[in-house]
């Protein structure tokens, strides 16, 4: 139903676009990054890093109410994920076995701050925060510079609010290199987070084979479904928010109502609007969609959450506006789009994290499993596994 909506990128246009980016940033490190924002930005960068008193001074030219918004975003943002972050370690007892998981943080994280179209701030907290809850040592931010290679003073501020260790005044797919590969200025990272232009998208994906990285983003969407007791001005202003991102971005609601459909398409004519039969039948072209955002206004509209399959977050209700959350509720805002939702969860603690398994076992379960393991290995031809097997379980008897 909504197959024509969505316009796939083809990234691998832009992945040959910014190869030799890539690979000129790779062998000349600190000279190609100022080579590529002299030619994208118009910028002649001196230093790549920004300096603690530039930090200092952004202050100076952000307004106050503005820094305590950050201060309460943050703090919302904070208590959220870290109410929803995984237990750090999980150990178990089994007979006579002694095991678990553990969780630890990633110790190098680079962050891409957008800051082209418009600067994101926000984008700075939504990274920081659970990467900092997570426990990573060494978070560090690129960012655009303006035409006078400076950073925007507000995003500074948010990153600093965030908890970047570093910053740097460098974007696009030249930044995405410097992290990935490590220049004079930069050490390499061990993975790299944060939405960009298809260009930085296609950076990413390009050196995925050495570095780690998060969601491959694409253009903001939002799928609202609705039923006739909606508030069809709501949801017009919701599809709005989510189009001022870019030309490329999707809004779509599904309802069951003609009249709230007529309405929202006169306040909103670059919305995608749709009848469909009930709300059930939304659920499931909106599960197919995987849209970014997706909203649902109805009665009890959490009664629908049982049956999300697909979706990047999911707003309830008529005033749970996407711009709430995108700023100041708590869940994050880095979401997986172009129906990546399928596979793809958002940014969360955990996406600044690995784990490992261990396992402590005793003779008596040498002996218990220690058979199976051995005609588990001959059956598959590792005769020297099932040896490594075979000496424990003699030694001990004849010990």
């Amino acid at each position: 139903m909504l197959e024509e909506v969505r316009k796939k990128l083809d990234f691998n246009e832009f992945i040959e676009k910014v190869k030799p980016i890539v690979e000129d940033v790779k062998k000349n490190g600190d000279k190609a990054v100022i080579k590529y924002e002299k030619m994208f930005d118009g910028v002649e960068l001196k230093r790549l890093k920004v300096r603690k008193k530039e930090i200092e001074n952004a202050y100076e030219e952000v307004d106050e109410e503005v820094i305590d918004a950050l201060e309460v975003a943050k703090e919302n943002i904070e208590r959220f994920h870290m109410l929803t972050s995984v237990e750090r370690e999980i150990k178990i007892q089994f007979e006579d076995c002694f095991m678990g998981k553990i969780y630890v943080p990633i110790e190098r994280v680079g962050a891409y701050v957008p800051g082209g179209r418009a600067s994101y701030p926000s984008t700075a907290l939504m990274i920081g925060v659970p990467a900092k809850i997570a426990g990573v040592e060494e978070l560090v931010a690129c960012t655009p510079p303006n035409a006078k290679g400076k950073v925007n003073p507000l995003t500074l501020v948010a990153c600093d609010i965030a908890g970047f260790d570093e910053i740097y005044n460098i974007g696009g797919a030249q930044a995405i290199a410097a992290m990935a590969y490590g220049t004079e200025s930069i050490k390499k990272v061990n993975k790299i987070v944060g939405p960009g232009n298809a260009y930085v998208t296609a950076a990413k994906m390009l050196v995925a084979n050495d570095v780690a990285i998060d969601i491959p983003a694409g253009p903001s969407e939002i799928l609202i479904i609705a039923d006739e007791t909606a508030n069809a001005e709501f949801i017009a202003y919701d599809c709005l928010a989510q189009l001022e991102h870019d030309p490329l971005a999707i809004a779509i609601v599904l309802t069951t109502s003609e009249k709230i459909a007529e309405e929202v398409k006169k306040l909103a004519s670059s919305a995608v609007v749709k009848i469909v039969g009930n709300l059930d039948e939304a659920i499931k072209i909106a599960n197919e969609f995987a849209p970014e955002h997706l909203s649902i206004f109805c009665k009890k509209p959490e009664r629908f959450l049982k049956k999300i399959k697909n979706a990047g977050s999911v707003f309830l209700g008529e005033f749970s506006a996407v711009a709430l959350g995108d700023y100041a509720s708590g869940t994050n805002h880095v979401l997986p789009t172009m129906g990546y939702a399928k596979i793809f969860s958002g940014l969360s603690v955990e996406s600044f994290m690995k784990s490992f398994t261990f396992q402590q076992l005793s003779y008596e379960t040498l002996k218990r499993i220690g058979n199976i393991a051995i005609k588990l290995a001959e059956a598959e031809g590792l005769k020297k596994h099932a040896e490594s097997i075979k000496i424990r379980l003699n030694y001990s008897k004849n010990s």
